[in-house]
């Protein structure tokens, strides 16, 4: 199915159709070290739902510090997908896009849920300079959804209504999309993604 633009519309008159139960993913952190780094001391995203402690926001970061330990750290530990995807986050930030992309790109090999969805972003929106790629984005961005990373599991339906994929050749499922909104809505929500789930289970509905 391609989308277009008409296609939440068009969407909405579909919800009729069968739904096919979501085979729900988990990322299983144990074959990595959980032993907290500087590199977590310094670039861990608060939102990470698979960070070792609480975390930073960009402006309480210092990017060198974070790119010099988080490289030394990866280095000790060359496969942590935590670690791929906190030194890709400082060398982002950094405004240094294309050395961070392999790293992030690995954790999302990796099925890193973070990473899946950051990635996927950063070529929806071609923020920091990054490659924009949205069909790339969807596929990355559903993945993350899929291994319930809550701004995935929001973020693809609102992309897919508002258009954000046209021109992508996507098997959508209208169920799919409503039923990653109730996952979703099964998360301790702050008010701004409560009012964004409210209004996309209304739309799906």
């Amino acid at each position: 199915m391609y989308i277009s633009r008409a296609f939440g519309v068009a969407l909405l008159g579909t919800l009729s159709l069968s739904a096919q139960a979501i085979e729900w993913k988990i990322f299983d952190p144990a074959p990595y070290s959980q032993s907290v780094t500087d590199c977590d001391r310094e670039a861990a995203h608060p939102d990470d739902p698979n960070k070792v402690l609480p975390g930073k926001t960009s402006r309480e970061m210092n990017l060198e510090t974070a790119i010099r330990v988080c490289r030394a750290d990866l280095k000790n530990d060359q496969n942590n997908p935590r670690l791929k995807y906190q030194l890709a986050r400082s060398l982002t930030y950094a405004g240094k896009v294309t050395e961070a992309l392999p790293f992030i790109e690995e954790a999302a090999t990796q099925k890193y849920p973070q990473a899946l969805f950051v990635v996927g972003y950063l070529y929806l929106e071609g923020s920091y300079a990054s490659p924009k790629d949205p069909c790339r984005a969807a596929s990355l961005i559903r993945e993350s959804a899929i291994h319930g990373r809550l701004a995935g599991l929001l973020g693809y339906p609102s992309y897919v209504l508002n258009g954000r994929f046209e021109g992508c050749s996507l098997r959508v499922d209208p169920q799919e999309l409503l039923e990653l909104v109730r996952k979703a809505k099964t998360f301790k929500l702050d008010y701004y993604p409560s009012v964004l789930a409210e209004s996309l289970d209304a739309r799906l509905r």
